[in-house]
């Protein structure tokens, strides 16, 4: 070991370290899959950091090792030939932090495991391995632009928040445990999402949290200690913000008392068409269950994503089953599938939908799933009729796969008694700046009141997953100045208000209905939710000039 240290206090990151301790010094002069393998360590040991641990400390450790693996590879070398070993470095860190953080997806592998186990390890391995490449770009990118002293750690927030932000919008997009997420699951902190969103929080992330690694490595007391002490006065300052912004609980919206109906039906064969009549009976025995003493009756009831295994609309007899177990003036907002009736020569096309159904049992308003799940309610275009002739189809047994809802129809959902309804469903809640339709915004435009996230987590059974969706979905409620009310099926069905604090919610893997007042929307917005993306566009920039023009020290 010791012999180890003398070699690598000899290696080329030894002028980029300065005075760094030996132990600094072994780190940054590892090379080959040593290098790799350490890098994929401390990227694992960085999803700790995501929900539900929270462990904020295993991303500072992750990403101080990173920036030190960096300085061995990037130091005394052209700017081109860093890009290779920096890539490397980063592919690696972030193979290992989405495997550590998406291990659960595996779960849904083995629901139909006679049909779906053989592609286990593309989800649980290939998933990572392929979304690891957005993170080999921003650590590529930030070595490009690698230097002595902090200005270093700058680099790494342009390169990875970058990164980050495209691994949201490319192929279709999966912002899942983005890094900004380590600071959104503390409520203090949280609030800064209503101002920069959750890409500005990554950024913050990342210059926090990679802050440390010049405590060992800097030349100058101020380069030192510098970077350590304002991550500092950062997190203080978020948390005072935080404090003064949260104030006393959010006023409520008169007359609407919601019930959020949780079944916690398996996604097995108890989930088919032909117990039809058993999950609607369910549903409707849960939906009717009395409210505790002194409380109002349910105004509006909520069921979960693809609450039947049959199209309802096309049922009439469900349908009116349905509207029977409806109190006068209730109605029913539930996931459903819903068909479009095709044109002569073209198939009839399914649609993972959300419809608004009152006492008379009419369908008066719905909305398609825009975003949907690649492999797991379509399979995508290029793909789809290699994998069908190979028998291969998506997770959801929908003949061809779900249809996507188009843009130009995405919309606010019109509910009898609610305020306007921006609704989501399943994983469209992790979307940032993709909660509202295009133009709401305008002077013109009923504002939304509220967030509403109908999903069937029931694939990921008691795992991270179903907990990471919820904490997603909350930060869309801080980012939006909207409640959100979000039913699902298994679990964990909450009420959140427009400040991200959670009024109620229930267990997960219980059946269990939940009755709540609904939350007001903040009057006035955001400032996210006026300008988006905005303030990490600045953030990026400003990051990128102290990456250029900061100081040898």
């Amino acid at each position: 070991m010791v012999e180890g240290y003398a070699r690598a206090s000899a290696a080329p990151g030894a002028p980029m370290l300065g005075r760094a301790p030996s132990f600094v010094r072994g780190i940054a002069g590892l090379t080959g899959w040593r290098r790799l393998g350490l890098a994929w360590l401390a990227g694992a040991l960085g999803a700790l950091a995501m929900p539900p641990y929270g462990i904020l400390p295993a991303l500072i450790v992750s990403l101080t090792v990173a920036v030190w693996l960096m300085d061995g590879a990037a130091a005394d070398r052209p700017a081109l030939r860093r890009l290779w070993p920096c890539f490397l470095i980063g592919w690696a860190w972030g193979f290992g932090y989405l495997t550590a953080g998406l291990w659960w997806l595996g779960q849904a592998f083995l629901v139909e495991a006679d049909e779906f186990l053989w592609a286990l390890p593309l989800g649980v391995i290939g998933l990572p391995f392929g979304l690891g490449l957005f993170y080999g770009a921003g650590f590529g990118a930030a070595g490009l632009l690698w230097r002595r002293g902090p200005a270093r750690i700058a680099a790494l927030a342009v390169g990875v928040g970058a990164a980050e932000w495209l691994r949201g919008h490319l192929f279709t997009g999966f912002p899942w445990n983005t890094l900004g997420m380590a600071l959104a699951q503390n409520l203090w902190l949280v609030q800064w999402a209503a101002e920069i969103g959750l890409y500005g929080l990554t950024v913050l992330a990342i210059l926090i949290c990679a802050a440390p690694a010049t405590l060992a490595t800097g030349s100058h007391p101020r380069s030192r200690f510098g970077p350590s002490a304002a991550a500092a006065i950062v997190l203080a300052g978020m948390a005072l913000f935080g404090a003064e912004r949260l104030g006393p609980p959010d006023p409520v919206v008169a007359g609407v008392r919601l019930r959020l109906v949780q079944p916690n039906l398996p996604q097995d064969a108890k989930f088919r068409p032909e117990n039809r009549a058993d999950i609607v009976d369910r549903y409707i025995e849960l939906s009717q269950r009395p409210v505790e003493a002194g409380d109002p009756e349910p105004t509006h009831i909520v069921w979960p994503e693809s609450a039947f295994p049959f199209l309802i609309q096309r049922d009439p007899d469900a349908l009116a089953k349905v509207a029977a177990g409806l109190k006068p003036g209730q109605h029913l907002v539930t996931g459903a599938a819903r068909a479009e009736e095709p044109l002569p020569g073209e198939r009839l096309r399914y649609f993972n939908a959300i419809l608004v159904i009152g006492p008379d049992g009419v369908i008066s308003d719905s909305y398609d799933k825009v975003h949907l799940v690649p492999f797991g309610e379509y399979l995508p275009g290029p793909l789809d009729a290699a994998l069908r002739a190979l028998g291969l189809r998506q997770f959801v047994a929908v003949p061809g796969g779900f249809s996507a809802g188009t843009l130009a129809a995405q919309r606010i959902l019109a509910v009898p008694g609610l305020p306007p309804v921006a609704a989501t469903i399943c994983y469209e809640a992790i979307f940032p700046g993709a909660i509202l339709p295009a133009g709401h915004a305008a002077p013109s435009a009923r504002p939304a009141g509220l967030i509403l996230n109908v999903t069937n987590d029931a694939w990921f059974g008691d795992t991270p997953g179903p907990r990471q969706h919820l904490a997603q979905a909350r930060l869309r409620a801080v980012e939006e100045g909207l409640p959100m009310v979000r039913d699902a099926n298994t679990g964990i069905s909450a009420v959140i208000d427009p400040h991200g604090r959670i009024v109620a919610q229930t267990p997960l893997d219980k059946e269990t209905w939940l009755d709540a007042d609904l939350p007001a929307r903040i009057v006035g917005g955001t400032l996210y939710g006026r300008f988006g993306d905005g303030a990490f566009v600045l953030m990026l920039a400003a990051c990128l000039i102290g990456a250029v023009t900061g100081r040898r020290i």
